[in-house]
């Protein structure tokens, strides 16, 4: 069975470090594994400097063509945190403190500790749903179809799971991977004449290097079991008459 219809996301991961150099994205992966999880499509991702213009029409753009969008960074309790206020601008909302987030801010940290800077990141759409955060106390929260989570990635992955009831998905991405002892150019052919035939599937491969040899991951995809298991016994047949070693079948 497959879905009418198809789930999409997009992801926009805001923050100089990252564009820098400073910080790695991982939150991207994190985020795209699980959506698979939920049959949720991820169609693109960006990374975007802490530009509020930039924050807003990258918003504003995405949020029209995927059922979904998600955004990692900017709102924690510094000056460069801006992406809440920023989100406010882009859905013409009201930007302050949010009662909710606020009374959970302020029974999360002991008396005198909630200075200016905690309390700012209560401060978003004040008619945001809150997205609850089980690490650290500050709330990420959401507006229609766009989501705004922390870029720590730790606390990032520790929220995802209260959004599980809120995401409408299809059926789970399901992924098979086969770990090949050869070279792109040696199975080229069969694997484009395989994917050829087998539209439902997405087949990508991948070089890599492993102690000192070089090898090939083919990653088949999809929503349909039976033509994933179809598309992968093909491979299987033709890696089998080429005599081409498998390392590893995941």
């Amino acid at each position: 069975m497959t879905n009418k219809k198809e789930i999409t996301a997009g992801i926009i991961i805001i923050g100089n470090e990252v564009l820098s150099g400073r910080t790695k994205d991982i939150n991207t992966s994190t985020l795209a594994k699980w959506l698979n999880s939920l049959g949720i499509e991820v169609k693109e991702a960006r990374v975007i400097p802490d530009l509020e213009s930039i924050i807003i029409e990258t918003v504003n753009n995405l949020r029209k063509k995927f059922d979904y969008i998600f955004t990692t960074g900017g709102i924690g309790p510094t000056h460069d945190d801006i992406t809440a206020e920023s989100i406010s601008k882009a859905f013409s909302l009201e930007y302050g403190f949010h009662k909710q987030a606020y009374s959970i801010l302020e029974k999360y940290y002991k008396p005198g500790e909630f200075n200016d800077g905690r309390q700012k990141m209560a401060k978003m759409p004040t008619s945001a749903n809150l997205i609850l955060n089980p690490t650290s106390g500050a709330p990420g929260f959401y507006v229609e179809n766009v989501f705004c989570l922390p870029g720590v990635p730790s606390i990032l992955q520790s929220m995802i799971g209260g959004l599980n009831n809120v995401l409408i998905g299809g059926d789970p991405i399901l992924n098979l991977t086969i770990s090949l002892r050869t070279v792109e150019s040696e199975i080229a052919k069969s694997i484009t004449n395989i994917q050829n035939k087998n539209n439902d599937v997405e087949i990508g491969s991948y070089p890599f290097f492993r102690a000192g040899r070089l090898g090939v991951s083919i990653v088949l995809r999809s929503a349909n079991k039976k033509k994933l298991d179809l598309c992968n016994a093909e491979i299987l047949e033709f890696v089998k008459s080429k005599n081409i070693e498998i390392i590893e079948e995941t």
